[in-house]
Parts: C-alpha cells; structure tokens; sequence
C-alpha cells in the first residue's frame, strides 16, 4: 500500500517539545473485502522523503502520491472445467486483493495507521526520540550487523534425512504424465500414467473424450519432453482409457500395487496436473473404501456411470484426473478420478475418489487388446426408489439374464454382495462393476442367499 503523510517524515523541522499534535482520524478498512478483489492488482509504496530532502518539492499531505511501476498480477490457471461431483468445476483464477492507494490527510485506512505509529514514536521520546531516530539513519548507511550480512549456508542435499514422500515423488513422478486434449468443440487438460516403456498411457475416459472425434492428445513427459498421443481404446462405462504416446522409448512405467489390501487410514500420495501444474504432489490418507460414486453426464462425461471408489482426503483437483494414486512403496492403487464439492466453482475439499487398480487392470488390459471392454452384468433394472431404500429393490429381471437364472424375482431385495452392504441402488452397480464377467457372487435376498454367475456386456 502506499503511505503518504509528509507531516510524519523525519526529515521535517523538529516538533515542539510542548506541542501536542492533533490526534489521528480513527483507522478505518481501506479494502471493501466483500466486494470481488480485482485481478492481481498490486502497488508498492512509494519511497518515502529523505530526512535531509524537505522544500518546496514536498507533497502537500492531502496530495496523492500514486505507486510506481505497472501492476503485476498472477497468472490464471487455465483449465477445461469438468463439473461436480466427480471431475471438478474449472479452475479458478488465482488473484490477489487490490490494496488501496495512498490516504489524504486525516484519512481513513492501513496507510493511516502505519503514519500514526511512527509519528507517536518521534513526538513521544523528544529529543531523545530524535537522536535515536539520527542513530538509526546513521547505522542505515553503513553495513549490517544482522543475519543479512552473513552468507546462505551451502546447499547439501544431505543436510535432513529423505523423507518417505521424497523418496516416493522421487520414484513416481518420472511415471506421471500431463495430457492436452483438444477436441472440435471442446479443450481439456488431465493427467495420465506411464504403463510401458514404450508410451502405453492409463486415464480417464473422460480426461480425453473431446477429442475421440476429430481432435488430438499431446503428453507431456516430467523430462520436458512432449509427444502426440493416439487413443487406444475408452470405456465410458468405467471411466478408463488408454492411449499410446508416439515415437518414444525408455519410459519409466509405474509400478502397480494390489488394492484389494487397501486399509482404511493407510497413507496415500496423489500425482496429477492439477489446474495444469504439472508434476503436482499431494499426500494423505485413505478415507474409505468401496465407496459408491455416481457421477453423471452433467459432469463431461458422454453417459452416468457408476464407480466403486477409493475414498481419499489427498488434495485432488480439476486436472489430477487421470493420474496415479500411490502407497507408501510407490505402487499404483488407484486412479485419481473424481472429486465431491461443495458448489459449482470448488475445489478440492479432501473428498477424492479413485478408481482401485484391480479394476483399472482388467479393463485397461482389454482395451489395449481390442479397443474394447467388457463389464459384468446381473441382469436386472433397479427401481425409481433404489436410492432411498434399505437395500436395492429389483425392478425388472432380464430374462435369460443371469439373475432370472438364479431365481430372482421383480419386487425382491438386494442387501449384500457377499460381504459388501447394500443400502441402494448405486451400492448393487458399483459392487457388480467391481467384479469381471464371469464372476460367481453370492447375493444376500430378501434374507436368503442367492448363487449367482455374472455374465459380461460390451462397453
């Protein structure tokens, strides 16, 4: 902020002793804080008068000094919003608040308040307070006896043990990759994994959707290195892609964890772009597991679907889409995806979700072979009441479906997936999308246990 009171400079003719100074106007707030701040609009101070420089060029104390220089501002993070709950809401602008120019005498404001307290430290000691104030702008002129004089340390990489973060981000990152997407209507930024050394990249479906038709991917490497990339396959029913990075070689693939022997509280590490800051690290911990996310088309994808998710409060953000969740050894787990907020403009607030590996692996193998995935099917539709029930409520039965050939009937009600609970319907989708087809399960029926074999449906 700027201050400007020439009455408090130093350098003006000494007070009289026995005259008290007129008291300061009570500060007031000089920023309208609930108003928008304007976009990084800052402007230091200007310098203030030298002590020994008063006459005719000082300013009259109601004359306003503006700031120099131009006004510098942050950068705004861009990035294509994906809307909540799941992928995030575009990125907000980073801005600082405006500070506010110079006060008038008498004013209001920080400027006015800053003025009063050195003006009370002159007047206050006298003489005393004078010769203090020369001792001062004599030491100004010399050297520094304070720590600025001395030299910085020198850089010793060994100085503190490396922490286990460290030693992840160390391991993880060169596995990480940014992705731009530009499609015909639509731009977008994500993240993606590095599964081959060859380019072989995991992410969300849609992370690169907009560009399945007609646009183009570009990965860019924790190297600084870029490469276009071809999509290999997406299913849109389980969130996953799979691309390939051209004309590379000796990558650094990640290495995959198992998450069936996730815990809950166990620690975890996020890597991504978020707000395309590439090669961004973010730790916490897993907050729970199979955790039902349903995450609709109003949100960038082309179709709803339904996630069986690893819950985590690790900061993930609009552009960590895509990108590895981690143990503590750096093995892969899950598969950043989804974020809840708390309005159409949030961001992280430590609930994150991640598709588990287990998953991801099954699907991400079957597009790499046939572009293609597969996913279970029970054979049934759910009733309109589903979500709000004790259990999932069997709408319709499919015939010949798996279900119908188990002996399940319409009006029936799914409480368990072996030991899963099920309290509604996106509890049974998202236990049955957690297995493959041909999986036998054994679903809890109105009190009764039911075999059943899943049978498989293309994406």
């Amino acid at each position: 902020m700027a201050i400007d009171n020439p009455e408090s400079a130093p350098g003006n003719a000494s007070p009289d002793p026995g005259t008290q100074p007129d008291p300061p106007s009570a500060p007031e707030p000089t920023a309208d804080h609930a108003s928008q701040p304007s976009a990084g609009q800052y402007q230091p101070a200007p310098d203030q008068p030298a002590p020994d420089q008063p006459g005719p060029d000082q300013p009259d104390a109601g004359s306003a000094r503006p700031g120099y220089g131009q006004d510098y501002g942050p950068p705004a993070f861009g990035h294509q919003a994906y809307g909540q709950p799941g992928y995030g809401a575009g990125p907000p602008t980073a801005t600082l608040p405006a500070v506010g120019g110079p006060q008038p005498r008498g004013g209001s404001g920080l400027g006015a308040v800053a003025a009063v307290g050195l003006v009370a430290a002159l007047l206050g000691g006298g003489v005393g307070g004078y010769v203090g104030y020369e001792s001062a702008r004599a030491a100004g002129t010399g050297s520094s006896i304070g720590v600025l004089a001395e030299p910085l340390p020198p850089v010793d990489p060994n100085a503190t043990p490396l922490s286990p973060v460290e030693s992840i981000a160390a391991r993880v990152l060169p596995s990480v990759v940014q992705l731009q997407v530009q499609g015909v209507r639509a731009v977008g930024e994500g993240s993606g994994i590095v599964m081959s050394a060859d380019g072989l990249l995991l992410t969300n479906n849609h992370v690169v959707e907009a560009a399945a038709n007609g646009g183009k991917v570009v990965a860019l490497f924790q190297d600084g290195t870029s490469a276009p990339a071809q999509i290999v396959g997406r299913d849109p029913s389980s969130d996953l892609a799979v691309l390939r990075a051209q004309g590379v070689s000796g990558l650094t693939p990640v290495a995959l964890g198992n998450s069936d022997s996730l815990r809950v509280g166990q620690q975890v590490v996020a890597f991504g772009a978020p707000l395309g800051l590439g090669g961004t690290v973010t730790t916490g911990i897993i907050s729970a597991l199979n955790r039902a996310v349903s995450v609709g088309q109003e949100s960038g994808a082309s179709e709803a679907t339904v996630l069986s998710a690893v819950q985590t409060d690790a900061a993930i953000n609009p552009g960590n889409s895509g990108g590895p969740l981690v143990d503590m050894q750096g093995a892969l787990i899950g598969i950043n995806s989804a974020i809840a907020t708390t309005g159409a403009q949030g961001g992280s607030i430590g609930v994150g979700f991640a598709i588990p590996i287990n998953q991801a692996k099954r699907v991400a193998e079957e597009l790499e072979r046939t572009g293609r995935a597969t996913r279970a099917v029970l054979g049934v539709a759910l009733t309109a009441d589903a979500r709000t029930s004790t259990g999932a409520t069997i709408g319709q039965v499919t015939p010949g479906g798996p279900a119908e050939q188990a002996g399940l009937r319409a009006g029936e009600v799914v409480t368990r997936v072996d030991d899963r609970l099920v309290t509604n319907g996106n509890e049974l989708v998202a236990a049955i999308r957690d297995h493959a087809p041909g999986d036998r399960i054994t679903l809890t029926v109105d009190g009764r246990q039911v075999q059943v074999t899943l049978s498989g449906q293309s994406g």
